[in-house]
């Protein structure tokens, strides 16, 4: 009588009921088997870091202008910190904040730096306005009766007193003054200076004074309007075109654009 062992040549096993079910690997090559997929990345969002990036380069262009430099520089310094905090682009917010701030040091030196040579030239020059002023007052006619004079007949009329020539009102030398001194030495146009000479940020002279300023400052516009264009050449290497619109801008130079064109059409000369 034979037994299941006598059949093999031991004792075997029995398979596990879980073999079935064990996955099998390709073992074959050319496999078509996919990894399982990763989950979608998303962007970050990059609208205030890209804003920031923007108004930085606004504010590094007009950095030289007085005031609106700085204003602009720090827009692009809280824009770009309030990009960091919400953790979106760091390079485009790290720039504009860099950008801004050396705006913003630059325009706050130009004005310190401006009011010095200004406040300097004015106190080295209070002689001169002195005599201006005192050369404007007019000059009281002489009234004084003759000796002798004949009593007027009823047929005789009265002869009429000369006007009073008006007296130049100090403020207005002043603001000329002024006006001459930022022609000479910033090339400025003429409703910039205008605006220098009236603004509550600048000299914060009356309209009737900056006016009386800029109809009598001897400045040639066209010479200043090639000065400036020659700084931004020299000092920031900007093209012909960006000269031209910064010169003319609103918020830039204010030239017109006949003075712009000039300055361009010789900027090489």
């Amino acid at each position: 009588m034979t037994t299941p062992e006598s059949l093999g040549n031991g004792p075997q096993e029995p398979a596990s009921p879980y073999a079935q079910h064990q996955p099998s690997t390709p073992s074959y090559p050319g496999s078509t088997a996919t990894m399982p997929s990763q989950p979608p990345t998303h962007n970050k969002p990059t609208g205030l870091a890209l804003a920031a990036l923007i108004v930085g380069i606004v504010a590094f262009l007009s950095g030289l202008v007085p005031v609106f430099g700085a204003l602009v520089g720090i827009t692009a310094i809280v824009l770009g910190v309030i990009a960091l905090r919400k953790k979106q682009s760091k390079g485009m917010a790290l720039t504009g904040v860099i950008l801004g701030a050396i705006a913003t040091l630059v325009s706050i030196v130009m004005t310190f730096g401006i009011g010095a040579a200004v406040n300097s030239v004015s106190d080295s020059q209070p002689s001169e306005v002195i005599e201006q002023s005192a050369s404007a007052e007019p000059q009281e006619p002489d009234t004084a009766a003759p000796v002798e004079a004949a009593e007027p007949t009823e047929e005789a009329a009265p002869a009429p007193e000369a006007p009073a020539v008006p007296a130049v009102p100090v403020d207005y030398l002043s603001a000329l003054a002024k006006a001459t001194s930022y022609s000479e030495m910033m090339h400025m146009s003429k409703a910039g200076l205008f605006g220098q000479l009236t603004s509550e940020y600048g000299e914060q002279f009356s309209p009737e004074a900056g006016q009386y300023a800029i109809d009598n400052v001897q400045a040639d516009w066209n010479a200043n309007a090639l000065a400036k264009a020659k700084d931004y050449q020299e000092q920031m290497a900007m093209s012909p075109e960006a000269i031209r619109d910064q010169l003319t801008s609103e918020y830039g130079e204010q030239f017109t654009q006949e003075e712009a064109d000039y300055a361009i059409l010789h900027i090489n000369d």
